[in-house]
């Protein structure tokens, strides 16, 4: 059993939304004139307490991102490379009891798709499957990581949870960071929304930043999907992770993400909805409490909101997304993982980004385009 479950073990939900929920204004203004942050003050900074407080958060977040990260943005691109899942998951288009065509990209195909994103400027790439083991398993990853290392700088993977020694032969062979959302750390609900498949093991999922962090990955990107549950709690159990994390894997670098439920194939209506001026709270909130994590926004958001949420906190961003295999050239009309918002192409969300005084960073912090 790894430590994080340990200590995630002795946290109570309830308490933990109960602590959240009956913080005060004192609270909130202790936590705004602090020099250093806890998890006590990030309870506070999201709580309904901080509302009136958002303008200030947002200053304040404004200021502490330009001075860690200076005005440069990271762009990156995701390539959807299969939609085969063996998990029944309540809110994804790929879910297995959705009726839609299967598709994997071949090796070809792979490469067609990798062109059109390096005819765009890309350099940092996202690589992203369903959950299935036979057709997509470490060995279909593998060889995707082995032909597109000479063609982007720097490759992410949005797979199934793996193995140490599997994460341990995919750095070798160029990966270079991991996103793994936990979905809800609520465990009740997870099971709720994971019934089958072997995304319904709540603790080998909760477990893997453990491996990853012991196989030496260089970014762990972690996260929770808004709407399946209290994002206030969720949202704090994603910080006590993180937290965690940095003490014990000191040497890797981390970020965070903010998926909301999106409309799909089958889709399900959020528990709780998080509003625009909920997640604005929690990105600063975030910021308030970690000066060096990054940041990344997805374009499932609107392009208004993206325009100005940049501003606040944000360290990278996605853009001309398709969450469909083969999505760029080879199969445009295959079915999406979900519905982007922001459908602007590449040269004008850079063109946007630029006129705000920022430099697009196409790859990672060390070099600009």
């Amino acid at each position: 059993m790894s430590n994080f479950t340990s200590l995630f073990n002795s946290y109570n939900w309830d308490v933990i939304v109960s602590d959240i929920y009956s913080k005060t204004s004192a609270d909130v203004e202790a936590a705004l004139q602090s020099n250093k942050r806890n998890l006590e003050d990030f309870k506070a900074l999201i709580s309904p307490a901080a509302k009136p407080y958002l303008e200030q958060m947002a200053q304040l977040s404004s200021v502490l991102t330009k001075k860690r990260f200076g005005n440069t943005m990271q762009m990156y691109a995701p390539m959807y490379l299969s939609n085969e899942c063996q998990n029944i998951c309540t809110y994804c288009g790929f879910s297995l009891t959705n009726k839609i065509p299967r598709r994997t990209l071949t090796d070809s195909e792979i490469l067609k798709e990798a062109a059109f994103l390096k005819s765009k400027g890309y350099n940092h790439i996202l690589l992203v499957t369903g959950e299935a083991n036979k057709t997509v398993g470490v060995d279909y990853i593998n060889n995707a990581i082995k032909i597109l290392k000479k063609e982007f700088a720097n490759i992410t993977i949005e797979v199934q949870p793996l193995d140490q020694d599997e994460y341990e032969l995919l750095v070798e062979n160029g990966l270079y960071a991991v996103l793994v959302y936990q979905e809800t750390y609520h465990r009740d609900e997870y099971k709720k929304h994971h019934p089958k498949g072997k995304k319904s093991n709540f603790d080998y999922r909760l477990e893997t930043p453990d491996r990853l962090g012991k196989a030496g990955v260089h970014k762990i990107g972690v996260g929770a999907l808004f709407g399946l549950e209290d994002w206030r709690a969720d949202s704090f159990f994603t910080a006590l992770h993180l937290q965690y994390l940095q003490k014990t894997y000191w040497q890797t670098k981390y970020s965070i993400s903010f998926p909301r439920l999106r409309p799909h194939t089958g889709g399900l209506e959020p528990k709780v909805v998080m509003e625009d001026a909920d997640l604005v709270q929690l990105i600063c909130a975030y910021r308030l409490l970690d000066e060096d994590v990054e940041l990344s926004m997805s374009t499932r958001e609107s392009e208004k909101f993206r325009n100005n949420i940049i501003n606040l906190g944000i360290t990278s961003i996605s853009a001309e997304s398709k969450t469909n295999p083969g999505g760029y050239v080879v199969e445009p009309q295959s079915l999406e993982q979900f519905e982007i918002s922001d459908e602007r192409s590449t040269e004008l969300i850079a063109e946007m980004l630029q006129e705000k005084g920022f430099e697009v960073v196409w790859k990672d912090w060390e070099s600009a385009w």
